[in-house]
């Protein structure tokens, strides 16, 4: 059995999607031509923060909360028109969400590279995180 490294899995995710850099991200935030979306697990903002003006939906939920028929998407938290721009810690759990997401059949989907740490010391306003 040759089961693949979680290095692999990224190594090959990065291969298919689009990756932005922090400033790229910064950009499409303040412009508000972007979903920006934190996919970090809550103990995560809990002791590090949150990046202001994003949408937090952990990993494990990505899929669930980005189909024509979540609350987030009825109630237009996630506007469908704009592109989707994923981040988590550093960038290897975003890559792989990326990439899910355009096996779902997104098309404008990216993600930041360096992750919270690179886009926390590029511009980004952190607030600290309320439960």
């Amino acid at each position: 059995m040759n089961i693949k490294s979680p290095q692999t899995l990224i190594s090959e995710a990065l291969k298919e999607i689009k990756t932005i850099s922090s400033e790229e991200a910064l950009k499409l935030s303040d412009d508000n031509k972007c979903n920006l979306i934190d996919i970090r697990e809550q103990i995560e903002l809990k002791n590090s923060g949150s990046i202001e003006n994003t949408t937090h939906i952990p990993r494990g939920l990505l899929e669930f909360s980005l189909n024509d028929n979540s609350p987030l998407v009825q109630k237009n938290i996630i506007d469908k028109q704009k592109d989707i721009v994923l981040f988590c810690a550093a960038g290897g759990r975003s890559a792989l969400a990326a990439k899910t997401l355009k096996d779902m059949g997104f098309t404008n989907v990216s993600h930041v590279e360096g992750g919270f740490g690179a886009m926390k010391s590029n511009g980004f306003k952190v607030k600290k995180f309320n439960q």
